[in-house]
């Protein structure tokens, strides 16, 4: 979910710790003071309900839709896109990149798949946008084995990963390289069962 609010004379950008992302706008030159929903990048919108001084409420569930924080409470208003721009796009523009997370198959052992080896050039890309990225890298089995050998497995494949990467000139401020082993599968099975889709790395870049 992202809101943009308009109101009063500075600008700043906040995070919360659920991941949602807020633009605070403040402009002195504005008509009235009002928040505004924007299309999240990742789909959906969220929800927001104002509730004002005098115990008026009203919400904002769409893309576009927004309201006027007005004395006597909140009131639906109509905004226009270009409204919108001029009002929030420095804030917006100023925004950290939201995290990239990729998945990586394994055939067997540390050897990624074909497919895998070809979205290596996609994570470093992402890391390259990002002045000081941040790679965290989860190693994953399947259930075949023993859990001891497939937590060594998972962080076997998270370190061939963050080299390959680091081979290809990476760079980012800090990566690590974990394991889950079998414990955090994407596809349940039972014990002692193959399943290619748990085969894998997760390499998140924020």
């Amino acid at each position: 979910m992202r809101i943009a609010m308009n109101s009063a004379r500075r600008a700043f950008l906040s995070r919360s710790a659920a991941g949602l992302i807020g633009a605070l706008l403040l402009a002195g030159c504005a008509p009235q003071s009002y928040l505004v929903l924007l299309e999240n990048p990742g789909g959906g919108n969220g929800k927001v309900l104002v509730t004002g001084a005098s115990g008026r409420q009203a919400g904002v569930e769409r893309a576009g839709d927004a309201l006027a924080l007005n004395a006597d409470g909140p009131r639906p208003l109509v905004v226009d896109a270009d409204q919108v721009q001029r009002d929030f796009g420095a804030a917006l523009a100023a925004q950290p990149p939201l995290p990239e997370s990729f998945l990586l198959y394994f055939e067997g052992g540390e050897r990624l798949t074909a497919e895998s080896l070809a979205r290596l050039p996609d994570i470093l890309a992402a890391i390259a946008r990002r002045p000081a990225a941040d790679v965290s890298i989860i190693g994953h089995t399947d259930t075949m084995g023993n859990a001891s050998a497939n937590e060594g497995l998972g962080l076997a494949r998270a370190e061939a990963v963050r080299k390959l990467l680091e081979s290809e000139g990476a760079k980012p401020l800090e990566m690590n390289a974990t394991s889950h082993g079998e414990r955090n599968p994407l596809i349940p099975t039972p014990d002692e069962t193959q399943e290619p889709r748990n085969r894998r790395v997760e390499v998140t870049v924020r």
